[in-house]
């Protein structure tokens, strides 16, 4: 369980991108968060693994607060939330099993991780994290040699090798052409349904957000102006949302 409790998040220049969130996310739900841009979708998603301090109010996970964690326990529980980034965030010049290797070094010994040295059960649950996601074949292949839709897929099975509880996505589609966005949210979705993980995604596509997610999130501002079911979401919601702009609600 996710539970934010009046939470605010003041950057030092001064800017509020969060005021006063009040938020529960169950274990295995799958949240879309839409908003404009700069209306604290990124910010929200990223307090809670702690990429982002809040400045006010609490935030909990799983009873854990989150703003006591230091050193090896933040860690610890960041090990149980994936990331998944726009920007895919491989070692492109590297073969694919070596990316998703990548998850086990923060566990492992430093002369172990400067040496790349890993054991036979990381390197199976590598290989199993790249069947699940269905680009074993790739798992020699060097990165760059892939398309961004593989390329996301690879960043998903690090992060499955992670084991995690939750897993969020900072525009994971954005870079991507309309069929292969699709493919990689067909991918969240199994994800989400058949291993019970925690998926919340900041999305920019509304109407990838509203097929896909079963609860959406719409913040303007920094506050929240819905929270509930998407197949409730209406247009005098999205107008609510996006204050009328319906460019950014439609692209």
């Amino acid at each position: 369980m996710i539970e934010f409790h009046n939470v605010s998040k003041r950057y030092p220049n001064g800017f509020e991108a969060l005021k006063d969130i009040n938020l529960k996310i169950g274990q295995g739900e799958f949240v879309a968060v839409i908003g404009l841009s700069g209306a604290g979708k990124s910010t929200l998603i990223r307090t809670i693994n702690r990429m982002h301090d809040i400045t006010g109010g609490a935030l909990t996970v799983d009873g854990i607060n989150v703003m006591e964690l230091q050193g090896k326990s933040l860690r610890a529980f960041r090990r149980k939330i994936g990331m998944i980034f726009q920007s895919f965030n491989l070692i492109t010049r590297t073969t694919v099993i070596k990316n998703v290797l990548t998850a086990f070094v923060p566990e492992l010994p430093w002369w172990r991780a400067f040496l790349g040295i890993f054991k036979k059960e990381e390197k199976i649950a590598a290989l199993e994290a790249l069947d699940k996601m269905g680009i074993l074949d790739k798992a020699f292949v060097r990165a760059d040699q892939l398309s961004g839709g593989q390329q996301q897929r690879v960043a998903l099975a690090r992060t499955l090798a992670q084991n995690p509880q939750i897993i969020l996505a900072d525009e994971p589609v954005a870079s991507l052409d309309p069929v292969t966005a699709r493919q990689v949210m067909d991918d969240f979705q199994r994800i989400n349904r058949d291993m019970n993980i925690t998926v919340i995604i900041n999305i920019h596509h509304v109407e990838l957000a509203l097929q896909y997610a079963s609860r959406v999130i719409g913040i303007r501002e920094g506050r929240i102006v819905y929270d509930g079911p998407a197949a409730q979401v209406t247009q005098q919601i999205l107008d609510d949302i996006y204050q009328g702009k319906r460019e950014e609600a439609t692209a």
